[in-house]
């Protein structure tokens, strides 16, 4: 593969660097529609070049990424910057499918041992690699090759760390935010913003509802109704379980979350559950929706309106939004060189300089200190207010309730319950007891493992 210079790359991505739907954040496997995001500004300063033969001879490692489209072909010129600007390390980029498909893929390298050296992996999938003992530690080789914890966005970064130790570097990393069409709000008499409360929401609803247009969409559980849930549920006081997996998603203000959700489509029907929310929301059949800052670009791009973001609304107990998206590991056993080599390209892709690149570029979150601060960044934020929400309400954000991220399947077993409550109309005290107990099921062969990992 031919190499190429920074201006050639930047050349090629701004022709478009799209952005998947809300599950991009979740982990996904639907595409939305692509985008063409601005260009950088004119005084945007290339990363610093990388020493050139510290490692003597060039170290070969594989790279499992997981995006399609042009969000994949963003992925894969990273790579192949990295390769141009360097000697001492050549990354094989890899295209696996989705984060479940790469999850999948990778677990079965791991019984095959036959693993890449480094994987892109989902929120919800890092841990059971960890729990089976299957990815490095990486702080040593952080230290190795001068990169700093303080140096990363703390919410993001921490969940990566177990018993204080750095097992996922976050890469692309997103929150949701809710998405509004202007035109339809204008054409209801509504202030140019997003809604405050979901109680004002519920208010606005009726006006924005008519025939042919819902007020608001819900995605399924194949799109990680669960992850948006889970910013609803703290809204009002519950939580889907505790950190040491006691499950709490039946409590009485989890069934209140559960009928808020149920109400919306069965009591006042002004919210719909499409197939796929990114395209409805953009073609106008809904006026608003909750998705992930991934889908931003896309977005903008498509919509046949002009579109506003704002904060998640506040629930009775106010505020709750938390992360998502996926980051990178290196998998466990490798030689001394091979691991060294991966520390360089999480270091690169991940760094100062190239996390601006990567943000602006796909809507992911930046997640390094430094690039949120840097002047790029602010005078992209100046230009693009949509994207500067979802950086503005980062720091308010919290890591998911480990029954969702950490028992594998959770997530699904969230989104189908949900499912009955929107989709169904069944009564969330029943459908939460229901999941309540597969969660519980589901939930202990992961609390016997962590014992005997963590103590």
């Amino acid at each position: 593969m031919a190499k190429i210079n920074r201006r050639q790359f930047l050349r090629g991505v701004a022709a478009g660097a799209g952005a998947l739907t809300l599950a991009a954040c979740g982990g996904a496997a639907t595409t939305s529609p692509t985008a063409e995001p601005a260009a950088p500004p004119a005084t945007a300063a290339p990363p610093t070049a990388m020493p050139q033969g510290s490692m003597g001879s060039t170290v070969e490692i594989t790279y499992w990424g997981s995006f399609s489209g042009v969000l994949g072909e963003a992925e894969q010129a990273t790579v192949e910057t990295f390769n141009s600007m360097q000697q001492d390390v050549r990354v094989n980029y890899q295209f696996q499918g989705n984060y479940e498909e790469t999850a999948q893929k990778l677990t079965a390298a791991v019984q095959a041992r036959q693993t890449p050296d480094v994987s892109l992996l989902s929120d919800v999938w890092w841990f059971s690699f960890y729990i089976n003992g299957q990815l490095q530690p990486l702080d040593d080789l952080m230290a190795a090759e001068g990169v700093k914890r303080e140096a990363y966005v703390d919410v993001l970064l921490n969940e990566g760390i177990r018993k204080n130790t750095v097992y996922w570097i976050p890469f692309a990393r997103s929150t949701p935010l809710f998405y509004y069409n202007k035109d339809a709000w204008a054409e209801a008499g509504l202030d140019d913003r997003a809604p405050k409360t979901w109680e004002e929401f519920m208010e606005w609803a009726p006006k924005l509802n008519r025939e042919g247009r819902s007020a608001f969409a819900h995605p399924g559980a194949a799109s990680y109704i669960a992850w948006l849930f889970q910013g609803v549920i703290w809204q009002y006081g519950g939580r889907y379980s505790d950190p040491d997996f006691t499950i709490r998603i039946h409590e009485e203000n989890g069934i209140r979350a559960g009928n808020f959700y149920r109400d919306t489509t069965q009591t006042y029907k002004w919210a719909t559950t499409p197939k796929d929310v990114t395209q409805d929301f953009v073609t106008g059949l809904s006026a608003s929706a909750m998705l992930s800052t991934g889908a931003l670009a896309g977005v903008e791009k498509n919509a046949q309106f002009p579109v506003g973001t704002g904060f998640l609304p506040e629930g009775p107990s106010g505020f709750g939004c938390c992360t998502g998206g996926a980051g990178m590991a290196v998998l466990a056993g490798l030689p001394t060189e091979k691991q060294q080599a991966a520390m360089k390209w999480i270091a690169f892709a991940t760094g100062d300089e190239w996390a601006v690149d990567w943000s602006q570029r796909t809507g992911y979150m930046p997640v390094r200190k430094a690039a949120v601060e840097s002047e790029r960044m602010k005078q992209y934020l100046a230009e693009r207010p949509n994207f500067r929400t979802a950086v503005e309400q980062l720091p308010k954000t919290r890591p998911q309730d480990s029954a969702r991220v950490y028992v594998r399947g959770g997530d699904q077993i969230i989104g189908k319950g949900l499912e009955r409550i929107t989709i169904a109309g069944e009564d969330p005290a029943k459908v939460w007891m229901d999941v309540k107990a597969e969660l519980e099921e589901t939930a202990k062969p992961t609390v016997e493992l962590l014992k005997t990992v963590e103590g």
